[in-house]
């Protein structure tokens, strides 16, 4: 099977004259299922409609965009796999110097902001041809929100992009309703009640439904609907604003979540409840389509494209987490309920892979957001969604929770059977107290056995309880009997293997003292990570809400927040305190919390003092402020 057309002539030998659907993409046209213009774009092929991508078009030209020719049925619009202000900023919002979704991972071939410049540029060329945008920038951006870029709750991106209708989440289901409406000669405006769909209207043009219920919102809420306060009160009030989202957090389950609406000035933005999940057979059937499995040729003469290197040799197993981290935004794009895959299906493409050009016998991943989650985490789910105010895991497991490793580690042993396989890896995660709560240790073992490459990456985030608890984290102890159980297994099974945490510096609840002490259980451990994230504040998270608002949405509590750049880099470097370069900022910190009983040559301290400063000069130093503060106490109790 052929690439999707990029050009006229590629048109032109498939005997097409025109398109039904353009999609313009920010990132390089890669033919992959990991990919989601790869998924939507062979879906619709699948249905018989003629698609054509147009990728990382250059925004200050017409010319990339009319490259195809002006579509039948529709634009569809994403900035890619990754927001594209993630994509072109780091956490301290310098640019970053590299782009794995683009050809020879050079930077600078999308714009900010991507889906609202393709989405003008597209209104300004296509006039008439409804415009649908989609894609995690769309997603998350559907209502009013926080934007760490400006510093400043924005508009609903529906505003400021002028797009048509905006479908969110995984877009499968969506995507071939509205096809088939607009293959009816429905008008584009009249498409209001397609489920995963989300999109901005005056009153009167809104169907008749939902102009009642806003006409009546304030004497008699219609069942079922929801208003959300304004964009004007949301970007004045940081309460309101917290309020809002939680009501949006609370709103995202297909069987029990209403159409939300928010206010915008005279329009309206109007959220349908989430699409069903997709049953074990549509999720066969979309990854078994003829993907080509890398990247467009036209990219070869660049060197390729780096992003296809992790996944291409990876399987997607399901979809979907129920761990509920409150710097995720799953919640608010997959869902919290899993979709997956059979093992059939699976295991074909398993086969399928061992074809490839350059398989060397690894699998280097099978999983999902949370590798051992593969399957619902309740019968409940099974019928009626995930809980509305309550999480599977968090802050202790839900009773009802089904904890079962079986299906999951039968279909790794049918992977490893594979003849031309020699290993299968897991890299997409493991959840460490769900894996804790499962009294069979089969998993567990034969993960260490068979799974591991000698390192296991783990997501404790942090280590001090109050931090965990706004990070949605279970408490240290459970990191802690995970870690002395795995160190056992493999100590039992003969393997010498360790342990990668993934940290998080600078979260919201997380002061200078907390960071002091994540710093002082990487020192006993005798750990210094190599790369360490501070907190991003990206849109569609709790932990972005916080940091906005300096409130837990979840019991309206003021929150401590890490604000300034100095503090900032204090506690990551904190994290990485034996590092000389961050020396002068540890000291700092360490002087600032008064935790100089950490400065100097004993066992328990993270740093030497200052070379100027001998042990002598220490010792006083220290004896000094002692006293000092022991002076202010007896002028306050003389008081």
């Amino acid at each position: 099977m052929a690439f999707l057309p990029i050009t006229r002539e590629d048109m032109k030998n498939r005997g097409w004259d025109e398109l039904d659907f353009l999609y313009i993409s920010g990132d390089a046209y890669v033919d992959h299922p990991s990919f989601g213009h790869a998924i939507i774009t062979r879906l619709l092929e699948s249905e018989g409609y003629r698609v054509g991508i147009v990728a990382q078009p250059d925004w200050r030209k017409d010319d990339d965009f009319l490259a195809l020719g002006k579509p039948r049925l529709a634009v569809l619009i994403s900035s890619g796999v990754i927001d594209s202000m993630v994509n072109h900023y780091t956490a301290s919002k310098k640019p970053r110097s590299d782009d794995l979704y683009s050809p020879g991972g050079k930077s600078h071939r999308r714009p900010d902001r991507a889906v609202i410049v393709y989405t003008n540029k597209a209104r300004q060329l296509f006039r008439d041809v409804p415009v649908i945008i989609g894609g995690i920038e769309a997603s998350l951006r559907r209502f009013a929100h926080y934007d760490y870029w400006d510093d400043r709750v924005r508009r609903s991106i529906l505003v400021d992009s002028k797009a048509d209708l905006l479908i969110y989440g995984m877009g499968e289901k969506p995507i071939l309703e509205i096809a088939r409406y607009l293959s009816m000669g429905v008008p584009i405006k009249k498409i209001q009640n397609v489920r995963g769909t989300a999109f901005l209207a005056r009153k009167e043009d809104l169907h008749g439904e939902l102009r009642k219920f806003i006409d009546n919102s304030e004497d008699k809420p219609e069942k079922g609907y929801i208003l959300l306060p304004s964009f004007e009160e949301v970007s004045t009030s940081k309460r309101k604003y917290a309020e809002a989202f939680m009501i949006q957090y609370n709103e995202q389950d297909p069987y029990t979540g209403s159409v939300l609406v928010q206010p915008h000035g005279d329009r309206f933005v109007a959220q349908n409840p989430p699409a069903y999940p997709l049953s074990e057979k549509e999720m066969d059937r979309i990854y078994s389509l003829p993907y080509e499995r890398t990247y467009h040729p036209v990219y070869d003469k660049d060197g390729g494209v780096p992003a296809i290197e992790e996944v291409q040799f990876s399987i997607t197993s399901h979809r979907g987490c129920y761990g509920g981290c409150s710097f995720c935004a799953l919640n608010f794009h997959q869902g919290r309920i899993i979709q997956k895959r059979s093992q059939a299906s699976i295991i074909n493409e398993a086969r399928k892979l061992t074809w490839l050009p350059g398989f060397k016998g690894y699998i280097h991943d099978v999983g999902g957001p949370t590798a051992n989650f593969r399957n619902k985490a309740c019968k409940k789910q099974e019928i009626s969604g995930a809980c509305k105010e309550r999480q599977c895991l968090y802050p202790k497991p839900c009773k009802n929770l089904i904890v079962d490793h079986s299906e999951y580690l039968e279909l790794l042993r049918k992977l490893r059977e594979i003849p031309e396989i020699k290993k299968v890896f897991i890299r997409s995660g493991i959840r460490y107290d769900y894996l804790m709560l499962d009294k069979n240790d089969d998993f567990f073992v034969e993960l260490c056995r068979h799974h591991v490459s000698g390192q296991l990456k783990v997501a404790p985030e942090h280590v001090v309880d109050r931090v965990l608890e706004k990070m949605g984290k279970p408490q240290r102890e459970v990191y802690d009997r995970f870690v002395k159980k795995f160190y056992e297994i493999n100590r039992k099974i003969g393997k010498e293997q360790y342990l990668v945490p993934y940290l998080i510096s600078s979260h919201p609840g997380s002061d200078l003292n907390a960071a002091i002490e994540l710093a002082e259980y990487l020192r006993d451990i005798n750990y210094t990570p190599q790369q360490v994230q501070d907190f991003y504040p990206t849109p569609g998270t709790l932990s972005t809400c916080m940091f906005y608002t300096g409130l837990d949405p979840r019991t309206m509590k003021k929150v401590y927040v890490p604000r300034s750049p100095k503090e900032k880099a204090m506690q990551r470097a904190l994290l990485q305190f034996r590092r000389k370069e961050n020396y002068k900022l540890v000291y700092e910190a360490l002087k600032l919390a008064h935790r100089e009983d950490l400065i100097g040559y004993g066992r328990k301290c993270l740093i030497k003092p200052p070379a100027n400063l001998s042990k002598n000069n220490l010792k006083k130093d220290s004896s000094k402020r002692k006293l000092k503060k022991a002076g202010k106490s007896r002028r306050k109790s003389s008081r």
